[in-house]
């Protein structure tokens, strides 16, 4: 354990020098398997020699993040990363390249885009584990039902149910706070409005149609918000920016207990009213669009979607994304559009076994068994960078297997309850409300399909020990960008 502490502690070390030190480092933030850096100049980054860390799969930079893949262990690595992040120098110099002044409109744009998506999936992605877990548990729970161990009328099933809700209940809460912190607000007032918009009297007036007030013809109504993303991303950002500008006026002596009662009551009011209301619309919205969309023509859209998502994944542009079928289980509760994206991940981890199976060296056994468990698990990028992508005919024959994988999906209209795919995801294709279903056998035949399509077609083609695994460029390294250290 001292000895990962302490690998843990070098590499972070390292990776913070080599994006041009704590001076350059704006933000990060971390996905499943990404430290995700916002950087002042990206071209103060060393990424070659960051791509020869051990511990370090690969750099990818887009949607105006600096992405370092460093696969399961990114939890711990960002928590050693963190402490040398809050001693960041805040002096830039006149030119820093914070002053975007002279961007075209273009780039304005672009950035903003950029800086809007960053703040929906910084919000999202530190309860992606979370919310898969509270979706297998909810399958699991659906499976002990159906098969009469519990009744839905006991304590027990009481108990179960509540862990697998309570993460979609209180999600507002919790996305808002991520929301604060990646908008560098106030996080416990911002969950606060979360537990007001949650708050039992109001889903109470909601789920009895009743309305705020009437104005001039039109009704404002209760909405029901538990289960909602959008709203709480907004009053964040209201809360951040209230926040500010009351600090900029009002007395320090008071400003305690001022600013927050100003804050619940305007940011509260403003979110039950106009915003939420509007919002939840459009998430609605936005799921059914997605719904008729995948109604036109399923299997071609889960073909396509399939045999080029993995390369998402690669340039780390998926993370745009997620949120989309996120939203799908906060609106509608499942997505067809998730169990789509699954059978990728399938795909990916039976083209390395493939690799490991059929490969005699140690080495690419290793990475090959160690790629594919992990993808299995629902996490691809050891197996992309580890095996896949490094000899690339794998990485084709993956997407191939996958688009075949998407085909089946959308012939037999394959629906998922839960975010986590893969094999570990299984119990996710189970209606929480009707058990076991065809939808649970159609899913298990289609990811066997898609695993022997991945696996087959790399075994003859994919590979062969006589193939030389692309090897990473070694220059020298530069010093100055080495030792920065902010």
């Amino acid at each position: 354990m001292k000895k990962k502490k302490k690998d843990h502690q070098f590499l972070a070390e390292r990776i913070v020098q080599l994006v041009g030190g704590t001076g350059n480092i704006e933000n990060v933030i971390h996905c499943v398997t990404r430290l995700r850096f916002y950087l002042k100049d990206e071209s103060l980054a060393d990424t070659e020699a960051i791509e020869e860390l051990e511990g370090v799969m690969g750099v990818a930079q887009a949607g105006g993040q600096y992405q370092i893949i460093v696969g399961p262990a990114v939890d711990d690595i960002y928590k050693t990363l963190s402490p040398f992040l809050s001693t960041a120098d805040d002096g830039l110099p006149e030119e820093s390249p914070e002053d975007h002044s002279d961007d075209k409109g273009l780039d304005k744009i672009g950035r903003a885009v950029n800086n809007f998506i960053g703040i929906i999936t910084g919000s999202v992605m530190p309860i992606i584990n979370i919310l898969a877990a509270a979706g297998i548990i909810k399958g699991l729970l659906a499976v002990l039902t159906s098969t009469n161990l519990i009744t839905d009328s006991g304590t027990a099933y009481l108990i179960i149910n509540a862990m697998a809700d309570a993460v979609f209940y209180f999600l507002p809460v919790l996305v808002g706070f991520n929301a604060a912190k990646r908008l560098d607000g106030n996080p416990l007032l911002t969950a606060v409005i979360g537990g007001l918009i949650i708050h039992p009297t109001i889903l109470e007036a909601a789920n009895d149609g009743m309305n705020i007030f009437t104005m001039g013809g039109f009704d404002f109504p209760f909405v029901t918000y538990t289960y909602s993303i959008f709203p709480m991303i907004l009053a964040a950002w209201f809360v951040k920016k209230m926040e500010d500008w009351l600090k900029g006026w009002v007395s320090a002596y008071i400003q305690a207990i001022f600013i927050p009662i100003v804050i619940i009551g305007t940011v509260g009011a403003l979110t039950l009213v106009i915003t939420g209301p509007i919002l939840v619309g459009f998430s609605t919205l936005l799921a059914d669009g997605l719904q008729a969309l995948l109604s036109l023509n399923a299997p071609l859209f889960g073909g396509v979607i399939n045999a080029f998502y993995q390369l998402l994944v690669v340039f780390g542009l998926h993370w745009g994304i997620i949120p989309v079928y996120v939203n799908d289980f906060a609106t509608l509760g499942y997505s067809y559009f998730s169990a789509i994206i699954s059978m990728t991940i399938v795909g990916q981890g039976g083209a390395a076994l493939a690799v490991a199976v059929k490969s005699k060296k140690k080495n690419i056994k290793e990475l090959g068994y160690a790629g594919a468990f992990s993808a299995f698990c629902g996490i691809t990028e050891p197996a992309i960078y580890g095996i896949n992508l490094r000899f690339r005919r794998p990485f084709i024959c993956a997407s191939i297997g996958s688009a075949v994988g998407g085909v089946l999906t959308g012939i037999f209209s394959i629906n998922m309850w839960s975010i986590i795919g893969s094999l570990i995801g299984l119990p996710s294709f189970i209606d929480p409300e009707n058990g076991i279903t065809a939808n649970f056998w159609y899913a298990i035949l289609v990811t066997a399909i898609t695993l022997f399509v991945s696996f087959g077609l790399t075994y003859v083609w994919g590979y062969s020990d006589k193939m030389e695994m692309r090897q990473k460029k070694n220059k020298p390294k530069n010093p100055a960008k080495a030792n920065i250290t902010g």
